[in-house]
């Protein structure tokens, strides 16, 4: 079973659908087949708004790439599903994937998909320090998991 996990952006602004997280969901729409769940994972009310497909599951919590990942592995988990495709940007898919891989177990494929454009440069450096950030504690956390 597929879980297509889409991933809300806000820009910190309104409760209106921000265009970034529109063309997110516009993509999601064009890849997810029948059988497949779908997640909307942050801004989920405008996001809902804006569905055009089929039944949804909702994650509201969601206020960070770290929640969302959190709330796309439990979902995957309560489905059993051993597929997952992020939808997000392409200059956040990396990170988003690592994270979402990072909290399931490695029998589940995770693979992202991203709508073409290119990134605004000050989201794109943002998310280059963001990686800065992630790659130290992910070897931490490596190294506490294997002395323990």
């Amino acid at each position: 079973m597929r879980l297509v996990a889409v991933l809300g952006y806000s820009g910190g602004g309104s409760d209106e659908l921000h265009a970034i997280c529109e063309t997110r969901v516009r993509h999601a729409e064009t890849i997810v087949r029948d059988g497949d769940a779908v997640l909307l994972s942050g801004e989920t009310d405008a996001m809902r708004g804006a569905w055009n497909g089929h039944e949804v599951l909702l994650d509201p919590a969601a206020r960070n790439t770290r929640e969302n990942a959190k709330g796309v592995a439990a979902a995957a988990r309560r489905l059993g599903a051993d597929e997952v495709v992020v939808v997000t940007s392409s200059w956040h898919a990396f990170r988003a994937r690592s994270l979402v891989r990072a909290a399931l177990p490695r029998r589940v494929q995770v693979t992202s998909a991203s709508p073409r454009g290119r990134p605004p440069l000050t989201l794109l450096a943002r998310e280059l320090v963001c990686l800065g950030l992630l790659l130290p504690a992910s070897l931490l956390a490596g190294r506490l998991r294997r002395r323990s």
